[in-house]
């Protein structure tokens, strides 16, 4: 009603646009389709061209009359949007998009919030089935509010019988040539609406592209929306651009791209409303699944001087702390990722606690070969098997209180045995990042704790960071401290484990180097007095 053309034709905007927009488009929040202020605009055009009391050859009658007038109407607005859709498009190619870099942040929202307006005070006749005239231009808001509060102001009771959009029609229109004889009466409009549709689009798209953290490409979103209106004008559409409340609502529940809305209209369309619906909310759960299936994985590194730790592939200036691996994961981990973490884990880290076992008894090996002591060596290799796999800790006491092995087993590895490793980092603390990890499930806690104990037969420490209250919980419910030494491995944050894993290491290396204590006289030697 807005563009002055029959409702159904809205329809089809809210249709054709939004498939192409799925291949050609960069935002992943915006919703593409009619939007008042263009609609406003494109009604504007039809209803100059076409007037509502415009003499339509032929002696018709007042219903085909009407009905003769619109299909005029149609007509322009396909003209203006054809016209405007190849304005974009050539903007867009050559390279126009630049504009959007001046669009500062306080410009945006003014310009999107008095877009809002602009919707709203359009909607009002509608509201209150106030017949009013068509304005555009400057003042165009208050001349709507003004005659809205004149109307309301009387005892218009008649006006208060509002107008339905009445039966539509069934089915998709074929695909017909837009009147392009027209473009000469239409042209500053479409610029004009080209260029309005276009700071539409880009307003939503960056301010909901810097709140998610990501870019848009001004030019390609003026090639996405000159191939949506152009070729949607082939199909009987009008302008279309961002709108508004469909984006927040969009953003607002958590869609990202125009996928969801895409499956959700086809299964509908050809399973029916019940089972479509259904459809789309199994699509939709297995999508969440599969993108929690699926995190991303970073192992993070410092940034000089700072305590502030990113990713090092995204950064060159970051660097990787000597015997520390900081690993991050951006999802819960659960029963249906779990495997996959711990896996990533080893491979992103290139800590493997199975292939450092290996490597130790294949050098414990080689040392026994070398020396050719069977006997002796043979014994070395067998005790320390069984230290590398914990076998001397002694089990506690029936009656004792009781005690737990402790978390990290180092190893008694001779000096002479190191030529005989593989030459690699010496890493003595993983520190496991779950800033981003919102809860934990029983299968998370056990592979978490599966984690712990691997890394801590070969004397690596493993240390959580950043755990929310929630996470937490879960692994005090799940009884992960159920040793309660495990506690010493939360820290507040990252810094804070690399932090405590250095200064143990230091008061480690000091220990081992201090000289043994000895005694000023044997145990049992008496003083003798002096002479």
């Amino acid at each position: 009603m807005l563009a002055a053309v029959p409702p159904v034709f809205g329809l089809y905007s809210s249709f054709y646009p939004v498939i192409m927009y799925c291949f050609f488009g960069t935002s992943r929040h915006i919703s593409i389709g009619p939007f008042a202020v263009i609609s406003l605009m494109i009604g504007g055009v039809a209803v100059r061209l076409v007037p509502d009391d415009i003499v339509i050859p032929g002696g018709v009658n007042a219903t085909n009359g009407t009905e003769a007038r619109d299909a005029l109407r149609v007509k322009v607005a396909m003209s203006v949007t054809l016209l405007s859709g190849i304005i974009q498009f050539c903007l867009g190619v050559c390279r126009f998009g630049f504009v959007a870099i001046y669009l500062t942040e306080p410009l945006v929202r003014g310009f999107t919030t008095a877009a809002a307006v602009h919707v709203f005070t359009s909607m009002l006749k509608y509201l209150f089935g106030v017949k009013t005239k068509r304005y555009s231009g400057i003042f165009s808001v208050v001349y709507v509010v003004m005659g809205t509060g004149i109307s309301a102001g009387f005892n218009l009771q008649e006006s208060y019988s509002v107008d339905v959009v009445g039966t539509l029609p069934l089915g998709l229109l074929p695909p017909a040539n837009p009147d392009t004889s027209l473009f000469h009466l239409v042209y500053v409009d479409a610029i004009a609406i080209a260029i309005v549709g276009f700071s539409v689009t880009i307003s939503m798209a960056k301010t909901l592209a810097n709140k998610h953290g990501y870019q848009v490409d001004g030019n390609q979103e003026l090639i996405a929306l000159g191939i949506c209106n152009s070729i949607g004008s082939l199909f009987q559409t009008f302008s279309i651009s961002c709108s508004l409340s469909r984006s927040l609502v969009q953003e607002g529940t958590g869609g990202k791209t125009q996928t969801i809305w895409l499956t959700t209209f086809v299964s509908s369309l050809f399973l029916g409303l019940d089972y479509g619906l259904i459809t789309a909310v199994i699509i939709a759960l297995l999508t969440v699944i599969y993108r929690t299936q699926s995190p991303s994985y970073k192992v993070l590194g410092q940034l000089p001087d700072t305590d502030v730790y990113i990713d090092i592939d995204a950064y060159e200036e970051v660097k990787e702390i000597p015997g520390i691996k900081i690993f991050q994961i951006n999802a819960p981990i659960y029963y249906a990722n779990s495997d996959l973490y711990s896996n990533a884990l080893k491979r992103k880290t290139g800590v493997n606690p199975a292939l450092i076992m290996g490597a130790r008894r294949k050098a414990l090996r080689k040392y026994a070969k070398e020396v050719g002591n069977a006997g002796v060596t043979n014994a070395a290799v067998v005790k320390a098997d069984a230290e590398m796999d914990g076998e001397d800790v002694k089990k506690p006491e029936e009656d004792d209180e009781v005690k737990y092995p402790p978390i990290v087993i180092k190893t008694t590895f001779p000096e002479e045995m190191q030529r005989f490793m593989p030459q690699g980092e010496n890493v003595h603390t993983v520190i496991l990042d779950f800033t981003q990890v919102n809860f934990i499930d029983s299968v998370g806690v056990k592979t978490l704790a599966g984690i712990v104990k691997e890394y801590g037969d070969v004397g690596i420490y493993v240390y959580l960071a950043g755990c929310s209250p929630q996470v937490v919980n879960d692994l005090t419910r799940n009884r992960f401290f159920e040793n309660p030494t495990l506690k010493e491995l939360l820290f507040h944050s990252i810094h804070d484990a690399v932090l405590g894993s250095q200064v143990r290491e230091a008061m480690a290396e000091q220990e081992t180097s201090a000289p043994p204590p000895q005694d000023d006289m044997e145990p049992n030697a008496t003083a003798t007095p002096e002479a």
